[in-house]
């Protein structure tokens, strides 16, 4: 999300994060908030480690590292995640992005309108799957049966995963446990 959608659904000026209000007329650095990062923290989801993990060092930029992308159409194929959910093998090319701490960390290119108005065709999804599972949290899941999906995570039980699809026009899905094969939460996305 741009700076300024980051700062409308965290309930601030659409201004706040723009690149002109990072400096003082007298050329002194400009911090936002504490107030302004705990309203953008909670707004997100994110905790405050992934933020620090997104901060910027120096003029270059912060720590970037290449990560696997294939497009999703593609990702239930076989051959292209190992037991545990890790992206394994030949077809999948590279992006660079901020490190995430996820040795395991992979990008999925969206494609098609089955997950409007949330994911568009085109949009790039970060996962994660070490990250921790909370309920309401973006996941991409893959059956035992090879079927790949992006849900909603309503909620997880012992015995069962309640998904909310992203497009109406989509049923939403209960699975249980014993037809997951792996899930990992998504933890960025290019909208």
């Amino acid at each position: 999300m741009s700076a300024s959608g980051l700062a409308r659904r965290a309930g601030l000026d659409p201004t706040t994060f723009n690149k002109s209000k990072r400096v003082t007329r007298e050329g002194k650095l400009r911090w936002p908030s504490t107030e302004s990062i705990s309203k953008v923290l909670q707004a997100t989801g994110a905790s405050l480690g992934e933020l620090v993990s997104y901060i910027s060092e120096g003029a270059g930029g912060g720590v970037y590292r290449n990560i696997p992308v294939v497009g999703f159409a593609q990702a239930g194929t076989e051959g292209y995640f190992d037991d545990a959910g890790y992206p394994t093998g030949a077809g999948w090319d590279e992006i660079p992005f901020p490190e995430v701490g996820d040795p395991h960390a992979y990008a999925l290119e969206i494609s098609g309108d089955s997950m409007e108005p949330v994911y568009r065709d085109g949009d790039i999804i970060i996962v994660c799957p070490h990250a921790n599972i909370r309920r309401g949290d973006r996941v991409v899941l893959k059956t035992h049966e090879g079927e790949v999906m992006t849900k909603l995570l309503r909620r997880r039980t012992a015995h069962k995963y309640e998904l909310k699809s992203f497009n109406p026009e989509h049923d939403d899905r209960t699975l249980s446990v014993d037809e997951v094969d792996w899930i990992a939460r998504v933890i960025w996305a290019s909208q």
